[in-house]
């Protein structure tokens, strides 16, 4: 078997992780909402068990990525891609008929335990891509990204203003009627249950394998487990100074969809809608940067400059939520301003690859998720609490900023580590002519 051409390649991983970002940012801006109508909890308390949910989803992929991804090495990036979309669909439609919080949390723990669409995506462009094309090529993925946060959250608060205005096609007095009404917050996560399940048939019927049978591994358990296949990366200094980095800039990064609907509320009173359109303007922005700019600005500017760049520009758009947002139309310069940490991700993962066996890429991509997927974890549940405990107006607290000046912290010691990483694995410069041939004299 051989690997499909690359841009062939590269256009099916675009659609598959497109659509899968469709169906997250429809949710992402009506999650409030449906916990309040879940539990009856104000935005605070909300936040917090919002925090609790995305560490259930982070832990269960902290635990099984490594898994998956040795699982891919083995059977390939295929069908590791389509169980993971095919049990994301039903998390999402779980979440559009679950009665109480308790069927939420046992969705949310499945789809972690089988999530490998975008670390798995992530393997399939480093199977199809030549080393000095990765970073560019895994912008890709950042434009997918950015592209799915445009279109997402636009119908998911579309679908949650104007889905019980369904109920009008029916007698007013009828079970049905009152039913679409009541449905009210849901409607968003049935749309995002329909969008996955066509990305899974779309992935039966197009989606090519990426690795060859000649360069596959067998599976091997002390590879598979999360502890395991983090320090067999980081045996490599280069990997494990830039996964600090990466580690840091994560936590930073995972603050922005945690508190994000909730922190708008707070501070501005925002509906869904007004959410979704600032979640769609993120996507504009990052399709832009990772799309686009990516592609430019690394090449020209190197890896290590354009990571250390986009760590001062995210940092300082997070000091701009916490600090300097007097009023709603403040928050578009600072989402424009933290576009550039989009040159990020991509020159880590591509100054990782570069250090890594062609052999082992998945296994990297694996470990990469486990450590993102701590991240995950730790940096909602954290941030939630801190949002909460900030915006405790019983105790006479109302800064909803707080996780973003504290994101911005994790953003510039990330920047300083990885410059630190990378000016100390250089390669030393050639030893001069002159003291080669007193050397051999």
């Amino acid at each position: 078997m051989s690997a499909p051409a690359p841009r062939r390649a590269l256009v099916f991983i675009f659609i598959t992780v497109l659509l899968s970002m469709i169906g997250v940012g429809i949710i992402l801006p009506v999650m409030p909402a449906l916990l309040t109508d879940l539990t009856g909890f104000a935005e605070g308390e909300s936040a917090r068990l919002y925090g609790y949910l995305m560490f259930a989803y982070a832990a269960m992929q902290f635990l099984f990525s490594p898994v998956i991804g040795a699982l891919s090495d083995q059977y390939g990036r295929r069908p590791v891609i389509l169980v993971s979309l095919f049990f994301y669909g039903i998390d999402f439609l779980l979440m559009a008929f679950v009665p109480t919080f308790g069927w939420l949390v046992l969705g949310r723990l499945l789809s972690g335990a089988t999530a490998a669409t975008f670390s798995t995506a992530g393997a399939f462009i480093a199977d199809v891509s030549p080393p000095e094309k990765r970073a560019q090529n895994f912008g890709i993925i950042g434009a997918a990204f950015g592209l799915g946060f445009i279109i997402g959250p636009v119908l998911g608060g579309l679908a949650a203003a104007y889905g019980p205005s369904l109920a009008i096609l029916f007698p007013s007095d009828s079970g049905v009627a009152s039913a679409l009404t009541a449905f009210g917050p849901r409607y968003p996560f049935l749309l995002a249950s329909v969008v996955i399940f066509a990305n899974f048939i779309f992935g039966l019927t197009a989606f090519p394998e990426s690795l060859p049978v000649e360069r596959r591994r067998a599976f091997d358990w002390r590879r598979a487990n999360p502890i395991g296949g983090l320090i067999s990366v980081s045996r490599n200094r280069t990997v494990l100074v830039i996964m600090g980095a990466y580690f840091l800039m994560q936590v930073a990064h995972h603050s922005f969809p945690a508190v994000w609907a909730f922190y708008t509320t707070a501070k501005f009173g925002w509906s869904a809608l007004s959410i979704s359109l600032s979640l769609s303007y993120v996507g504009i922005t990052a399709a832009v940067v990772q799309g686009y700019l990516t592609r430019k600005a690394i090449p020209a500017l190197g890896e290590t400059r354009a990571v250390v760049i986009g760590s001062v520009a995210m940092a300082l758009s997070t000091l701009g939520y916490a600090f300097f947002t007097p009023a709603g139309p403040w928050v578009y310069v600072w989402i424009t301003v933290g576009a550039l940490g989009g040159f990020m991700m991509p020159g880590m993962q591509a100054k990782m690859t570069k250090a890594t066996a062609e052999d082992a890429q998945g296994e990297l991509q694996g470990a990469i998720a486990s450590l993102s997927s701590i991240t995950m974890a730790f940096s909602p549940l954290m941030m939630t609490q801190i949002f909460a405990a900030f915006t405790d107006r019983t105790e006479g607290q109302d800064f909803p900023g707080a996780p973003y000046a504290v994101a911005s912290l994790f953003l510039f010691a990330s920047g300083a580590l990885f410059l630190w990483g990378a000016r100390r694995n250089r390669p030393a410069p050639p030893e001069p002519i002159a003291a080669q041939d007193a050397g051999t004299a």
